[in-house]
């Protein structure tokens, strides 16, 4: 009597860094070329986005008046355009019968794409600077939701990407609102003598500490408030994404400790199967 033993090992499957891929039937390229291309657009958005960032605060530690700066107001023109390609490419590249949950899910990107600043010079409205200053940043969102939608695209795992992408959210909301804090506040309050005293402010205030520096200006109270509600929302996720990791570890540890248990109890079930198996006649022995 011969005993057979078997052990299948259920590995979950391994998480793939692209979305699944379409019919090429329902595409108007095929799906090889259409990754190649969606790639190529979320790389030179996450570069524009950073270029961006860099000129807006060059010109805001270098007091420029970017509405006069035509350098900037043309980068930023051409940063919006290729911000509105990418939006109707993919759109383009979505397969039929799902454009409209597609437009139903990044409308925001196309409205964040838009060249405002541009706008408004072209026709000369009149805005308060503060006000302006905050247009600025738009496109900026725009190169944030990419950011985070790549770092969650690029992640291994699903808790990890996610914390990944409140980590840069928050990363890139207190820098923001630094440079605006520091723009609006500079001039008018005594407390705030370089940017580092901005930043300081904001991280301050996204912790919901507080900070002994007082905003004076109301673009200032707007963003403690901002930046408080961010840090109420942000931190409880930190703590959940912490606890996740020290769940997975102990579950780790666990089934390390009870393998070997496992093993030899199998191999003792083994040996008393075959010792309670009735003799085997000499007639029957080949």
């Amino acid at each position: 009597m011969m005993l057979h033993s078997s052990h299948t090992a259920c590995t979950p499957p391994a998480r793939s860094l692209h979305l699944p891929e379409p019919a090429p039937g329902t595409i108007p390229v095929s799906p090889a070329a259409r990754r190649v291309i969606l790639d190529t657009l979320h790389i030179i958005v996450l570069v524009l986005s950073v270029l961006l960032i860099t000129v807006i605060s060059y010109t805001t530690f270098k007091s420029i008046p970017f509405l006069k700066d035509p350098l900037y107001m043309r980068f930023q023109l051409v940063v919006c355009l290729v911000f509105i390609i990418d939006f109707f490419m993919e759109l383009w590249l979505t397969p039929r019968g799902e454009r409209h949950l597609y437009m139903r899910s990044r409308w925001l990107y196309l409205l964040l794409s838009v060249p405002y600043l541009n706008i408004i010079d072209s026709y000369s409205l009149s805005l308060s600077s503060e006000a302006l200053y905050f247009i600025r940043f738009v496109p900026l969102c725009r190169g944030g939701l990419a950011l985070v939608i790549v770092l969650d695209y690029i992640s291994s795992n699903r808790i990890t990407g996610m914390f990944l992408s409140y980590l840069s959210i928050l990363a890139l909301t207190i820098y923001f609102a630094a440079l605006i804090f520091y723009e609006c506040e500079q001039p008018v309050n005594p407390g705030v003598t370089s940017y580092w005293d901005a930043i300081w402010w904001c991280c301050m205030q996204s912790t919901t500490l507080g900070c002994s520096l007082m905003p004076v200006t109301a673009a200032g109270k707007v963003l403690s408030f901002v930046l408080s509600l961010m840090g109420m929302i942000m931190f409880p996720l930190f703590t959940v994404y912490l606890s996740s990791l020290i769940l997975r570890q102990r579950s780790g540890l666990n089934n390390v400790k009870f393998a070997p248990a496992t093993v030899k109890s199998a191999a003792s079930y083994s040996v008393a199967a075959l010792s309670q198996a009735p003799d085997v006649a000499p007639h029957d022995k080949i």
